[in-house]
């Protein structure tokens, strides 16, 4: 029995061991035969270079060849994977960390092509320096910007820190009758934050109102400190406003989920493509980390709009399901996927923006393409966006320390015109936020099942193109093109 059981065990192994052997050379060999196909297909994209290159009219600039090819092969995937060149790698960075070196002013071109100060940044060089709204810069260290565009323009302002631009401007007279002048004033380059907060106050019966323009990696550390700044002001409850909101870093939603609900709570988890092995790519499961900073009975509203997309999304998704806050507004975007900056060796600093992944709730959904529909429904027509959107930033287009004071109508206490758009959804989180009643039985009152406001999409496919191309346009009009931020 004993030489049995011997042998047995040794035939066992040898067969095993026969099998490992096999098994990796076949997929080894499948391998390398993949390899082959794949050159086969991708061949054609060598051909047409060498046609170009033989026959085209002009001698062409390979650069750029090459650029429209990998531009070509993003649009191929879907509305978000997209080929990011060195041109803009480095504005990317910058706007995903919160900050960047330079003099924070944001600078467009008047009716007459002259370049003018929108805005200096709160608290940058630029404000320190004493640049002011309105101010139209004639000269950067010398050079005339006569018939200079703003990319131009910023290119000469922005610099390393520590270094000094000086600008020419003409400041126009305040009074009527009152004369220009010209200043040259020199502005020392330093870091300069730029925030995702765009506006914060308490209104009425003592409801405190933020709206967060996307998520960067300072998004929730400025929103917690904005919690306390407007505690003291007698706050009783919380509206947040994700309205316009495109979104931003995954690891933002995480952090502004953990201000609000209790710790090691599911904020979302992601899948990517099976490996042959079994396991998932991008498989990522996100939990609140922290004890929130508002108790678990305050108020919250959020305010969501078909713009409201990605990051925000998720937000949305994790304190809809935690039944930690109301959603008021119309349904989101539906952004459920998740894309990745990938560095690339050529050219240098350019990188791949590639979807590696979908997002899904804790309803254990995935909102792509599909959206989050809110617990209380109030339309606000699309066409009316950009008028309430230029009366907003007419609150503070003259004088940047009134930005938290934006105009949204009555509910805002501004004065009411014939002119005026009423933000009706930001009426609607102030009247249901003032009801005489307990938030628990608020919450019981208003608040879905998730069931019926977080519903599963149909499989992703990659194919939204007139969606993106939808982004793209209420973009531009929440922030002009001819704008910039140096």
């Amino acid at each position: 029995m004993r030489n049995v059981r011997s042998q047995f065990i040794g035939l066992f192994i040898f067969l095993a061991a026969l099998t490992l052997l096999l098994t990796n050379g076949f997929w080894a060999h499948i391998h390398a035969e993949q390899e082959k196909d794949l050159f086969r297909q991708i061949e054609p994209l060598g051909g047409v270079l060498a046609e170009i290159m033989k026959h085209y009219v002009e001698s062409p600039d390979v650069d750029k060849v090459v650029e429209g090819g990998i531009n070509g092969m993003m649009n191929s995937l879907d509305d978000h994977s997209s080929y990011v060149p060195p041109r803009f790698y480095q504005e990317l960075k910058e706007d995903t960390e919160g900050r960047f070196d330079g003099i924070g002013i944001q600078i467009k071109l008047n009716d007459d092509k002259n370049i003018v100060v929108f805005t200096p940044i709160p608290g940058s060089p630029a404000a320190k320096s004493g640049i002011l709204p309105g101010d139209i810069i004639v000269e950067i260290d010398g050079k005339s910007t006569k018939e200079m565009n703003i990319d131009a323009a910023k290119d000469h302002i922005r610099g390393e820190g520590g270094t000094v631009v000086t600008l020419r401007v003409f400041r126009p007279g305040k009074a009527e009758g009152e004369e220009g002048k010209f200043l040259d004033i020199g502005v020392t380059r330093g870091q300069v934050q730029t925030p995702s907060l765009m506006e914060s106050r308490v209104l009425k019966d003592g409801v405190g109102y933020v709206r967060v323009s996307d998520f960067k990696q300072t998004t929730a550390r400025d929103l917690a400190e904005k919690i306390k700044e407007l505690e003291p002001l007698g706050m009783q409850s919380l509206i947040l406003d994700l309205r316009w909101n495109p979104g931003g870093l995954l690891s933002a939603s995480e952090e502004v989920a953990s201000l609000f609900l209790k710790k090691n709570m599911l904020v979302t988890y992601t899948r990517g493509r099976p490996n042959a092995d079994g396991t998932v790519q991008e498989d990522i499961t996100l939990y609140t980390d922290r004890e929130p900073v508002l108790p678990q009975n305050f108020p919250i509203v959020l305010l969501v709009n078909e713009m409201t997309a990605s990051s925000s999304e998720i937000v949305t998704g994790a304190l809809q399901y935690h039944k930690r806050a109301l959603i008021i507004g119309a349904k989101t975007f539906g952004k459920g996927s998740v894309q990745t900056i990938i560095p690339l060796p050529s050219p240098r600093n350019s990188a791949l923006r590639l979807t590696t992944a979908y997002y899904y709730t804790p309803a254990e959904v995935t909102i792509n393409k599909h959206g989050i529909l809110p617990d209380i429904d109030a339309p606000f027509p699309q066409e009316k966006w950009e008028d309430l959107l230029k009366q907003m930033m007419g609150s503070w287009e003259s004088d940047a320390t009134k930005m938290d004071q934006q105009n949204h109508g009555s509910v805002t206490g501004d004065a009411v015109t014939d002119l005026t758009v009423e933000d009706v959804q930001l009426q609607r989180a102030v009247e249901i936020l003032s009801e005489d009643q307990a938030w628990e039985g608020i919450l019981a009152k208003y608040h879905k099942d998730t069931k019926i406001t977080q519903v599963a999409a149909i499989e992703p496919t990659g194919e939204n193109k007139d969606a993106s191309s939808l982004i793209a346009a209420e973009e531009a009009s929440v922030a002009p093109a001819t704008e910039a931020t140096p």
